[in-house]
């Protein structure tokens, strides 16, 4: 996984949050330019935060639960077996 893929992971992160951000600022009124830029730097930290979490947990080749179970979903032919 190169830059390119780190990259589109963080802009895949950042952009909807900045967007739900922005929309409660909204929503409550707020419309001044301050409270966008807050929103804006509050969605770059976030998305930062979790794309360096998920590339250190690459980097360590760490197991992933929620990985692991959609792997073993797709090889089962995802359909969950009746009790």
């Amino acid at each position: 996984m190169g830059a390119t893929f780190w990259i589109k992971r963080y802009l895949q992160a950042a952009v909807p949050l900045f967007l739900i951000l922005a929309a409660v600022e909204w929503f409550k009124g707020s419309t001044a330019r301050e409270d966008y830029v807050s929103a804006a730097v509050w969605a770059l930290f976030a998305a930062a935060i979790f794309t360096y979490a998920a590339w250190r947990r690459y980097r360590n080749n760490q197991a992933c639960a929620l990985c692991d179970n959609l792997d073993a979903a797709r090889g089962a032919g995802a359909k969950p077996k009746k009790r």
